[in-house]
């Protein structure tokens, strides 16, 4: 046997040590490699050498090579870490936890096993444990900030923000030019609700580490929360300088720079970004492709491997959580769930609030799960009295998840989806024993959790069923509900609205995003052919209605004709309709809340079909209304009808004197017969989950 302590081994040992330091594995492995035929039973060269194969990615020959360095020197503790880490870097975290607590009966308190141990405890998602250990790890090496701010990543998985704020604090007294610190009260302060803060931290962050792609991307999410688009679009394209490939990034940049109307190289943009999902399986949002040209294979492609990466991430905790759910009595009622974020004056609380109050019956239990605080309007307090609300705003996943298992939810509706305050994480827990997708994200999840796609057979005819992960619901009836108690205030004069006396008013009240080069195009197109009209359209963010009208000027069009309207509260939204003539929807994404809103005010809504969910809602409105001629096949047909209609008055009124009386007649607005559906659908899903059989396609 080699003398472990000989000048040659640890010559050999400094020199592999200081190419490790450097960053340069391979040359570390190569040497380590070679140092081993000389020194076989040289634990520590073994160890080094693992150590780099770990760095190089090829974790199963580190783990090998560690397995040996244990067999020299079994007693040896860092070697015994390191396996733990190629273990946990191999996914099998319990192993590793094991591993390392037989570590901290050889060597008790040792703060280096108590970190790993936490480190795998916190991968195992045991975050009172991780907590416990890295606290306890604190006593032996007080002055080690990564372990004091591992301590605070505990206490945030745990939803106590102030200690782990506090723990942060602790470790830049020990380095107060830490990155990581800085990036995780980041984190912390995004999920308190105080997005510029947040940023503040990123950026501080980036600034520290200028070389880390995650700073400036998390920057970027908190900079849009907190409506700063033009700075965040400038954090994501110095994400994509340091990853041109972050799929993440690519969608973010899109999506802001269309909420912007900044259509400066964004065909381009969105080329990249199509060619990363396709090509790459790149984690990308599937509501940002929403409003790109694509087809639904696409789509689903898109939220199928969104899906996968959630699931991966969520295992542990949905393990740790192990939902179990007891089989009702046949006599039980219904327990039933809504989340959502917008269950205040919300486009969300809007839709839903009408036939949440008509849903009446001893066999359903209505609950809703509020991801946002109380707003104290009119909307919260109607939801309030017709369901059990439950606040859990200030709650992490887990605890949500926790309080809906503790409700008995039996069927549970994720009202975002992708969309908002995005609840994949939640979902993916498994709190309840049926999840259905509905309503604010029109599209397939692509997640192993949903169960259903509660929908209609105009957004979702036979022909695109392939491209839907869920098992299809699909109501008699469009399967957006409305309130058909909305109040239109009385309306403003012309000029107090910014419109000409005369001339036919043109609206599209649609998100800024939606409006892309090519719907814009036709609207110039329109007002070209129609003299004396004018676009209204929705103020839109940060100089967006200055770009707009620099491109109407391009297109031919005086800039005067485009007027926009701020945004305001909703009967007095709802009040401008009386002044608009048609609303001219937009592709591949719809007017969605935005076409119920016209056609309840009394504006007519004419649109396009498309080729997926999200540009077909406006059409299914129509064909509940009476008004499927108001939907066309294309964009020419599009076009010519809205250019004879805005030449002819007569026939405008015709058309709103028509919807006014389908108003009345119409499916559309009849939320007791939508409830009567909707109930319908519960009890077809709620039935099968009871008797023990797998969700199945079902047109009621």
């Amino acid at each position: 046997m080699n003398d472990l302590f000989s000048p040659s081994s640890q010559a050999l040992t400094q020199q592999i040590v200081n190419q490790l330091e450097l960053g340069a594995f391979a040359d570390a492995e190569h040497a380590a490699a070679q140092a081993r035929e000389q020194f076989p039973e040289d634990a520590e060269l073994a160890r080094l050498q693992g150590i780099a194969l770990l760095q190089l990615q090829r974790p199963a020959e580190a783990l090998r090579v560690l397995e040996q360095a244990a067999r020299i020197a079994p007693q040896n503790i860092e070697v015994q870490c390191n396996l733990a880490t190629v273990q946990l870097a191999n996914g099998h975290a319990d192993d590793a936890i094991e591993r390392l607590r037989a570590a901290l009966r050889l060597a008790p308190g040792n703060p280096a096993v108590l970190l790993g141990l936490g480190n795998a405890l916190m991968a195992a998602a045991r975050y009172q444990h991780a907590r416990e250990s890295y606290a306890m790890a604190t006593h032996g090496a007080p002055f080690h900030p990564g372990i004091r701010l591992n301590l605070a990543g505990a206490e945030l998985e745990l939803g106590n923000t102030e200690p782990a704020l506090r723990h942060i604090g602790e470790a830049l007294e020990i380095i107060p030019q830490f990155d990581a610190a800085f990036a995780l009260r980041g984190r912390v302060l995004q999920v308190q609700g105080k997005p510029r803060e947040a940023a503040d931290a990123w950026l501080h962050a980036e600034s520290l580490a200028p070389q880390n792609a995650q700073f400036p991307f998390a920057a970027g999410q908190a900079l849009e929360d907190a409506g700063q688009l033009t700075s965040a679009a400038e954090a994501y394209e110095r994400t994509l300088q340091l990853a041109p490939k972050d799929g993440p990034a690519l969608g973010q940049l899109l999506f802001v720079r269309r909420r912007l109307c900044d259509w400066r190289g964004l065909d381009q943009l969105s080329e990249r970004l199509q060619h990363a999902v396709s090509e790459e399986n790149a984690l990308v949002s599937p509501f940002v492709l929403l409003a790109e040209e694509v087809d639904a294979a696409t789509l689903q492609h898109c939220a199928v491997t969104y899906a996968a990466t959630i699931a991966q991430q969520m295992a542990p905790l949905r393990k740790q959580l192990d939902f179990k759910f007891a089989k009702p009595s046949p006599e039980q009622p219904i327990r039933v769930g809504f989340v959502a974020d917008g269950f205040n004056e919300h486009a969300t609380g809007l839709l839903i609030v009408a036939v949440l109050e008509a849903l009446t019956g001893d066999d359903l239990e209505l609950h809703l799960f509020a991801t946002t605080a109380d707003d104290r309007g009119p909307i919260r307090r109607r939801l309030a009295t017709a369901t059990t609300l439950h606040d859990v705003s200030m709650l992490n996943h887990a605890q949500v998840a926790q309080r809906i298992h503790d409700a008995g939810i039996e069927i549970l509706f994720d009202l975002n989806g992708y969309a908002g305050k995005n609840n994949a994480e939640l979902f993916a827990l498994r709190s309840a024993p049926v999840q259905v997708n509905w309503l604010a994200f029109p599209g397939t999840s692509g997640a192993p959790w949903m169960d259903y796609l509660l929908a209609d057979a105009a957004v979702l005819p036979n022909e695109s069923r392939s491209f839907i992960s869920e098992k299809l619901v699909r109501l008699p009836r469009c399967y957006q509900p409305n309130d058909n108690t909305r109040v239109v205030a009385a309306p403003p004069s012309r000029a107090d609205c910014g419109l000409p006396e005369h001339g036919t008013v043109f609206a599209c009240f649609n998100n800024s995003y939606k409006l892309n080069q090519a719907a814009f195009a036709r609207l110039m197109v329109i007002l070209q052919q129609v003299p004396a009209s004018v676009l209204w359209l929705l103020s839109g963010p940060e100089g967006a209605d200055d770009r707009l009208r620099s491109a109407a000027v391009a297109a031919g069009i005086a800039p005067e004709r485009l007027v926009f309207l701020s945004r305001l509260p909703h009967a007095d939204y709802l009040a401008r309709y009386v002044h608009a003539d048609l609303f001219l929807d937009t592709l591949p994404y719809n007017a969605h809340t935005t076409a119920s809103d016209a056609l309840w005010a009394g504006c007519p809504v004419l649109t396009c079909t498309g080729r997926t969910f999200a540009g077909r809602v406006a059409t299914s409105l129509l064909q509940d209304l009476g008004l499927p001629e108001l939907a066309c096949e294309d964009e020419e047909s599009f076009i010519a009808m809205a250019t004879q209609l805005g030449n002819d008055r007569e026939a405008l009124g015709t058309l709103r004197h028509h919807l006014a009386q389908q108003r009345t007649q119409s499916p559309l607005f009849d939320m007791q017969g939508f409830a009567s559906d909707f109930h319908r659908a519960l009890q077809a899903m709620s039935a099968r989950y009871r008797i023990g059989r797998p969700p199945v396609d079902q047109d009621l």
